[in-house]
């Protein structure tokens, strides 16, 4: 159905209100001061990161970013099928693709603002009117049926860029949900690789407790023969038997250990426990000395997805503190509608049942108690927060990746001393076996350095753990190989204290 077209008459009076349109909306504009947004402002800025002193902490050491797949440098795949079955079931996961679902709808719905809208109609109405009422006879006391069908189209003038504010607002606010899900995912795949490293270190203390166990067995068998030869008492048999028991307890710990934290993996999986009963014994491989990537606080910018997220809510604070400023100035919408309105189906398509509607529409906030300069406030502080939410995202990225290397730096440390301490027990344990079998030592001489030994083989599997827990902090810390290009910079404070 089109609209019949109009008539000059019809197209005459269009453009005086036209012209009238227009200087209403500069009378308008001009009462604009009613209502401002005068000595409302904010001098918070994101920190910059060239200002943050890290040349000590954080040194060019030409090393490597994260790759996503920083899982496989650890030498085992059944660590990379553990944290991709993780990130595939956890309800955590799922609560953050949803956020990022709901964003993404609301940006579509913000986008769809900017454009006009078009609606169609229709209606069929059947109608007694009262004889004793408004209608005299011979429609008073009849039936009628009333035919309507129009075609409208509204669309609202973006003068003031609220509608393009909002549109960016909302795309600010998808790509912050977006890099919080990779933090999220991030954030559930080093805890993977983390339980597995604790895993794989309860195997390890539990190989140490076997073999110190048979050492034991084998220990008791020198003493019991040393008391068939008169050599010993019953005391130093009675001590190694109090010493296999010990071990074997040890033994039975770390077994049961093993299982919790199987049952612990099973969990970080989105399964039951019997999923962690699967899991095989892990075979994760030490990496290779860390070494810092170049000029990481300027990159980390783009490779944290906290940091990321951060500055993506600064620049759509920004976007609501435009939207806040908009309100005050007048809204300007157009309007048109077309169509058939008559009695009945025989006149309801003719030319003279045509109806048309033409006229703007203008809105001016002139008194309000306030409300206006409140809700602008109530944005100025979500701005506020955001800055000071990155700013302290900043600083605390910076200090986790100083802090994880500074450890990792340490632990490699200990582990050069532990395996001379290592080395220097075992001898001695060797020497004091053999002098014992000759008769040269107590038994008491043997189980000092057995413990000594027992120390140091605990020593060197804790701290190898801790340096993979720790290298696996670093790749969390410089953002586990996510890249994403950072927001566009701008100056907060020009853009969000210098009313326009």
């Amino acid at each position: 159905m089109n609209p019949p077209s109009l008539s000059f008459r019809a197209r005459a009076r269009l453009s005086r209100s036209a012209g009238a349109l227009l200087l209403a909306t500069a009378g308008l504009a001009s009462l604009a001061g009613c209502a401002n947004y005068a000595g409302i402002r904010s001098d918070k800025q994101p920190l910059d990161v060239a200002r943050i002193d890290t040349a000590q902490s954080l040194p060019t050491q030409g090393g490597q970013w994260p790759t996503m797949n920083w899982a496989a440098d650890f030498g085992d795949t059944q660590l990379s099928s553990l944290i991709a079955e993780a990130l595939a079931n956890n309800p955590s996961i799922a609560e953050a693709r949803a956020r990022l679902d709901r964003a993404a709808a609301y940006a579509a719905g913000a986008d769809a603002r900017r454009y006009p809208r078009v609606d169609g109609h229709y209606s069929v109405k059947r109608e007694l009117y009262s004889g004793n009422a408004l209608y005299p006879e011979p429609y008073g006391g009849s039936w009628y049926t009333e035919n309507n069908a129009s075609l409208s189209a509204s669309y609202e003038l973006d003068l003031w860029g609220k509608n393009s504010a909002g549109l960016a607002q909302a795309i600010s606010e998808q790509r912050a949900s977006a890099a919080e899900e990779q933090e999220s995912r991030l954030a559930l795949a080093t805890s993977v690789a983390q339980q597995y490293n604790a895993l794989a270190r309860e195997y390890a203390l539990f190989d140490v407790a076997q073999a110190e166990a048979r050492e034991r067995q084998a220990l008791g068998q020198i003493s019991a023969a040393r008391f068939s030869a008169g050599l010993d008492t019953q005391v130093e048999t009675r001590v190694s038997d109090t010493q296999i028991a010990t071990s074997n307890t040890l033994v039975s710990q770390l077994q049961g250990s093993i299982t919790v934290m199987r049952y612990q993996l099973g969990a970080l999986l989105g399964k039951g426990p019997d999923r962690g009963l699967a899991i095989a014994r892990p075979q994760m491989q030490p990496l290779p000395v860390s070494a810092l990537p170049d000029n990481v606080p300027a990159n980390l910018l783009s490779r944290r997805p906290d940091i990321v997220a951060a500055r993506w809510r600064i620049d759509a604070a920004t976007q609501g503190v435009t939207i806040g400023k908009a309100d005050f100035y007048p809204d300007i919408n157009l309007s048109a509608a077309a169509g058939f309105d008559a009695f009945g189906f025989g006149h309801f398509l003719q030319f003279g049942s045509r109806q048309i509607q033409v006229g703007p529409a203008i809105d001016l906030p002139i008194f309000d108690a306030g409300a206006l300069r409140a809700r602008l406030k109530d944005r100025y502080a979500t701005f506020d927060t955001a800055v000071a939410t990155y700013n302290d995202t900043l600083v605390r990225a910076l200090t986790e990746v100083a802090t994880q290397i500074a450890q990792i730096r340490s632990i490699e440390q200990q582990q050069h001393d532990a395996q001379a301490a290592y080395d220097a027990a075992a001898k001695a344990y060797q020497l004091a076996v053999i002098r014992y079998q000759g008769g040269l030592s107590t038994q008491l001489q043997v189980l000092d350095a057995d413990r000594a030994l027992l120390q140091q083989r605990q020593t060197l599997v804790t701290l190898a753990s801790q340096r993979r827990d720790q290298q696996i902090g670093l790749i969390k810390a410089l953002g586990g190989g996510f890249d994403s290009a950072p927001p566009p910079r701008r100056d907060a404070l020009d853009a969000m204290t210098s009313p326009t």
